[in-house]
């Protein structure tokens, strides 16, 4: 039995992390396996290069080099943590996965989405997502609602974080049946129950 892969994207300050955890919180309520991962991270190689991506220490990477060392955290974590999991019926919950990558790198970068989805559909193959989440949200809103240190990204110009917006509606476009975005200015609990009616009007989970 393969088992079903949720991912939830959005901008910095969208409230993933928060959603993530309220919807693995409800599926094991509901005695179902899920496995919750994150990206980039999720394998000791890809925690390392997670740290090159964000910090504000050393050498910037340019565009392209950015975009195939999130490609190579995305391979591991779907080699040694996703497809591991899938094959056993686990659902997979991923906090960002290759949609980030269109948007941020595709778009926002201007390497273009095609050539993202060509790049990262080499190792994907066809592990791609069965729904993917986007918490819309402006941007203005959601960067004030970061706290504490920004990493490299979260302290980009403001027309940066208006780009991946743009982006992400783009890639919700061109996967109009995969991808779904949700109102993310809402409290977090209204934010929850529109995910979970997609969810749940996806087949992931029965009503």
């Amino acid at each position: 039995m393969k088992g079903k892969f949720i991912t939830i994207e959005g901008p910095d300050g969208a409230g993933k992390t928060t959603q993530v955890k309220k919807i693995s919180d409800y599926l094991r309520c509901k005695n179902i396996e899920v496995l919750v991962t994150r990206e980039p991270g999720g394998t000791a190689l890809g925690e390392k290069l997670r740290e090159m991506l964000l910090t504000l220490e050393g050498e910037s990477p340019v565009p392209e080099a950015e975009a195939l060392i999130y490609a190579a955290s995305r391979a591991q974590l779907l080699n040694k943590v996703i497809s591991p999991a899938l094959k056993r019926g686990c659902i997979v919950l991923c906090d960002r996965f290759v949609d980030s990558s269109l948007a941020y790198q595709g778009w926002a970068r201007g390497l273009g989405i095609k050539e993202l989805i060509n790049i990262n559909g080499w190792f994907l193959k066809d592990c791609w997502p069965d729904i993917t989440l986007i918490l819309d949200i402006d941007p203005c809103q959601s960067l004030k609602r970061l706290q504490g240190k920004k990493d490299r990204l979260e302290r980009e110009a403001l027309e940066f974080h208006k780009r991946v917006r743009e982006g992400f509606l783009k890639v919700q476009n061109l996967y109009p049946d995969r991808v779904k975005t949700v109102d993310a200015s809402l409290n977090p609990e209204e934010v929850f129950q529109k995910i979970l009616f997609e969810i749940k009007k996806s087949g992931i989970i029965k009503m």
